[in-house]
């Protein structure tokens, strides 16, 4: 007979189950359940359809089928079976419910199984996870800036609520943002420290926004965000603006914080950006972006490390572009570009002209519809979007098989010297030098009969350059400086240049006839060069008192339409013929 506080301490122990929140059930080993408490009953309903909660196996025979197996794996007199089991159970009262199983042997008869609602904790870790997983989606990697998703997120909370009575957004500005060369850094010095170099830049965006610093004027919902949003483009989102100008004055901050030069691996890296400002106008976050890339465009146009505001009329001109490089891509796979060669006439002190000193190869695109295009149409575009390289590498190959079929074919008379134009991206290759004799080797070309010519502004820019133009002579061309006079060097810094001719930029041959001025500096780059070693050639000669005037000055060659407007190969090979009276 059980005594008084037997029954006490059982009372309390009934009490216990029947109030706790976690289901508590009681089974034989066969599955026959002995005893449950209410919320055990609450919690299982939804597992069981026909209400029969008397085996235990039964009840979890779906959401835990190997229950059974389990528990006769379990050869101990007692201990745990299965723990923290999750259950997915159909709807319940209040909808879907995760449940947590737990069953223990209490001895070789006997089990318990113990039942938690885990519905809550499990819909606050997929919150947890879903916002990690976003912050994450909104993140750059690099960086650690927010990305294109978060800064379109932004402009479409700022359009959305920064509608006044009018209709009027209030005044906020997109600052897209591009480094310029960079591409060089990567090539230089590898990935890894273009890597380093971006994380810096951003850094130094930041410092820029930061207080103090940032002193632009703004109302009472100023805000600003600053994010990566491809591999060297950066975008700043300024909320909260009095006027435009506020926009020009943290652009000009930023294109003067960006610019101080870096320190990576020991080497000083200057990296500039340019920058496209578009004002808050319209409904569309794209279109911001879009409008404001295409400004930062403009700016790299014009010379980089500066800012241009975007105007409408930008929009048509990207637009031709566009059209162009898609034609233009077209055009490489099609045939459709050729090449012409303009006379190189040596001027001789007697008076006579040497009609087969040379050639200048060019490059023209015959358009299906459009017909000729004049290569100043093409040229920035391909330049822009990275088909120059292959664009050059097309004329240096098509002009050294004509240069080299001319003298099979005109044998004397045949040009003795071929030019072709040099681009930065040609530059930029790695072992380009290569690619050039790989072509020289294929086409029978000889190496001391190619000239290739780069831009004093190209040639003067930086060391790398110049340790590329050396692997190029080392192959046994020569090379040219073109348009001296237009660029960043001078006659005092023409040494520094491994360059063995000097062409002397249209501009000051066109006024040597009545500019004394411009006499005098094309007698003093001849002067200097001839010092040097080096020959000159005069550009863009059109009158036969422009050619007395440098053949006076005693340079060595001249090229213009005086002697011929550029020709295709077969005019040219008759040129040649007609020239020396053959």
């Amino acid at each position: 007979m059980m005594g008084h506080d037997d029954k006490l301490a059982y009372e309390a122990l009934l009490q216990f189950l029947y109030r706790t929140p976690i289901g508590m059930l009681q089974a034989d080993i066969g599955g026959a359940v002995e005893m449950l408490n209410p919320m055990a009953a609450q919690l299982l309903m939804p597992l069981v359809p026909h209400g029969a909660l008397d085996d235990l196996y039964a009840i979890f025979a779906t959401a835990a089928p190997d229950l059974r197996a389990a528990v006769e794996r379990c050869d101990t007199p007692s201990g745990v079976v299965v723990e923290g089991l999750r259950i997915d159970a159909p709807d319940g009262r209040d909808g879907p419910l995760v449940l947590s199983l737990s069953v223990m042997k209490l001895d070789r008869h006997r089990l318990m199984a113990a039942v938690n609602d885990i519905t809550l904790e499990t819909r606050r870790e997929q919150e947890r996870l879903a916002s990690r997983l976003s912050s994450a989606a909104r993140t750059d990697a690099l960086t650690r800036m927010p990305n294109r998703s978060a800064v379109h997120e932004e402009l479409q909370a700022i359009l959305a609520r920064g509608k006044g009575r009018d209709g009027a957004h209030a005044g906020f500005a997109v600052l897209f943002m591009n480094c310029d060369r960079f591409r060089q850094v990567n090539d230089t010095l590898g990935q890894a420290m273009g890597d380093r170099l971006l994380v810096l830049v951003a850094e130094r965006i930041r410092n820029v926004l930061r207080p103090p610093s940032d002193r632009i004027a703004v109302g009472a919902r100023g805000g600003q965000l600053a994010a990566r949003v491809g591999g060297d483009e950066f975008v700043v989102v300024l909320d909260g603006l009095r006027r435009v100008e506020d926009a020009e004055s943290v652009a000009t901050r930023m294109i003067g914080a960006i610019g101080h030069a870096y320190h990576l691996q020991g080497h000083d890296v200057v990296c500039n950006v340019s920058v496209g400002i578009a004002w808050g106008e319209g409904d569309d976050p794209d279109a911001l972006l879009r409008d404001a890339g295409i400004a930062m465009l403009e700016a790299k146009r014009a010379g980089g490390a500066r800012f241009v505001r975007f105007a409408a009329e930008m929009r048509e001109r990207s637009a031709r572009r566009t059209d162009i490089e898609t034609d233009l891509r077209l055009a490489l796979q099609a045939d459709q570009l050729f090449v012409v060669y303009q006379p190189v006439v040596a001027l001789r002190p007697d008076g006579g002209t040497d009609h087969s000193a040379g050639v200048e190869a060019l490059v023209r695109w015959r358009h299906p519809v459009r017909g000729i295009v004049p290569p100043f149409e093409f040229i920035g575009v391909a330049e822009e979007c990275g088909l120059i390289g292959p664009l050059g590498d097309f004329v240096l190959e098509r002009a050294c098989r004509d240069f080299v079929r001319w003298q099979h074919e005109l044998g004397d008379l045949a040009p003795r010297l071929l030019a072709v134009n040099l681009s930065r991206a040609q530059l930029g290759q790695p072992n380009w030098a290569g690619t050039v004799a790989r072509i020289l080797a294929e086409t029978g070309m000889a190496a001391e009969r190619l000239q290739l010519e780069v831009t004093e502004s190209l040639a003067a820019q930086d060391t790398d350059v110049q340790q590329r133009l050396h692997e190029l002579k080392a192959l046994g061309i020569t090379l040219a400086l073109d348009d001296f006079g237009t660029g960043y060097s001078s006659l005092a810094s023409l040494h520094l240049l491994p360059v063995d001719t000097v062409k002397i930029d249209r501009s000051f041959v066109s006024q040597s006839e009545t500019s004394h001025h411009h006499r005098v500096l094309i007698e003093a780059t001849v002067k200097v060069a001839q010092s040097l070693g080096m020959s000159t050639v005069a550009e863009g000669i059109e009158t036969d008192a422009q050619a007395t005037v440098v053949r006076t000055l005693q340079c060595d060659k001249g090229q213009g339409y005086l002697y011929a407007r550029p020709l295709p190969s077969d005019d040219l090979a008759a040129w040649l013929r007609q020239s020396s009276g053959a």
